[in-house]
């Protein structure tokens, strides 16, 4: 493995180096032979190495060209390994396989939520998805309704999937370090609920309002959208804060809200 790279930080660069954290995510896939996988940002190819170990047929997707073009050296002729260099938000992943492949990737903090959301506007296109963010966005995708870390995008991405936090993973297994520990998340895809996607994009704008003030109550939040009487008529308490509301109240606030329009 070439690691003579050096970290761009405009790329949010942070390279797994840490060989027992690689062989715990590879060991939570419970990887099949010839398994097809997706890798997002395989960075110098640490997990990379280790998902081709254990058979499985993998695509990457690296936007650094050196990065993408020292892989290529290293593994030129290898039926099983092919590059992208490319930004993986402008991937379209439903177009990569005809099949739905495994999502594996260590995601960039600055860019994170975007890539969620992709990933989540695909949600077709891959069967499940182990990731590794900052473990304060792995929290947050993980949460439960009430929890501290509850928040629009547990709401959202719960549309799309169930999330898991299997585990953490300190900054020393990177480099170079990050100032914050990380988190590994698995995701399996669910059909969303809303079928169209101009009316996830409008659920989207309701939930954000919503969590507009975290502080205020639902009834104050969606002031302008929604009446206390309306909300009382779904069964639920206008003067609680939107942190506790599951995925399924905000679907019925929101169903509420298009009829009145």
């Amino acid at each position: 493995m070439d690691t003579a790279h050096r970290a761009r930080k405009r790329f949010g660069q942070n390279f797994l180096v840490d060989q027992s954290v690689v062989d715990r995510i590879v060991l939570s896939l419970r990887l099949q032979p010839q398994q097809r996988l997706v890798e997002i940002g395989p960075g110098h190819g640490a997990l990379t190495e280790a998902l081709l170990d254990a058979g499985a047929d993998l695509l990457v997707i690296e936007l650094d060209r050196d990065l993408a073009a020292a892989l290529q050296r290293r593994h030129a002729g290898n039926p099983r390994l092919q590059i992208i260099q490319a930004d993986a938000l402008k991937v379209d992943l439903s177009a990569l396989d005809e099949q739905p492949f495994r999502l594996i990737g260590n995601l960039p903090y600055n860019i994170s939520s975007p890539l969620l959301f992709h990933f989540a506007a695909h949600h077709g296109a891959w069967t499940d998805a182990h990731l590794m963010l900052q473990r304060e966005v792995a929290e947050r995708l993980a949460a439960s309704p009430g929890d501290s870390s509850y928040s629009r995008l547990s709401v959202m991405m719960s549309l799309y999937a169930h999330t898991e936090l299997l585990f953490e993973v300190p900054a020393q297994a990177f480099s170079p370090q990050p100032k914050v520990v990380s988190g590994v998340v698995r995701l399996t895809p669910r059909q969303p609920e809303l079928q169209q996607v101009d009316a996830r994009q409008a659920f989207s704008e309701f939930v954000r309002n919503a969590f507009a003030q975290r502080r205020k109550t639902l009834a104050n939040n969606l002031r302008g959208r929604l009446d206390r009487d309306a909300i009382k008529a779904l069964d639920i308490d206008p003067g609680v804060r939107p942190q506790q509301l599951d995925l399924d109240q905000f679907l019925r606030l929101f169903a509420a809200w298009q009829a009145g329009q």
